[in-house]
């Protein structure tokens, strides 16, 4: 098992979604967070005053998957968010060595 983070922007999310869900990724955490990479920011003027927006808001997704489907996950995720601009994101693959449903007690595979 693995567990997959993707940090995209904000106004892809339903496409991820709806590529996730298409390959059979069905549990998805999502989280608003902010930040930066490359893109470093960018300035903004608000009557009439200009100032820089250090962090920019983003979607952090979380995906707990079975270890045969963390290359499909990638790939759907990154052809869903990308945009061909700067910002579109990054996707981290983690390993995930145990996971229980609270509700019936399934463990590891069979709890995804």
């Amino acid at each position: 098992m693995k567990i997959v983070m993707a940090v995209i922007k904000p106004f892809k999310l339903d496409e991820v979604r709806d590529a996730l869900d298409a390959i059979g990724v069905h549990g998805l955490t999502v989280t608003e967070v902010k930040g930066y990479g490359r893109q470093k920011g960018h300035t903004e003027i608000y009557r009439g005053a200009e100032y820089t927006v250090s962090f920019l808001p983003k979607l952090k997704i979380e995906a707990a998957v079975r270890a045969e489907l963390v290359d499909k996950t990638v790939e759907a995720i990154a052809a869903a968010a990308r945009t061909g601009q700067i910002g579109d994101g990054k996707i981290f693959v983690s390993p995930l060595e145990q996971t229980l449903r609270i509700r019936t007690g399934e463990r590891d595979a069979d709890a995804l």
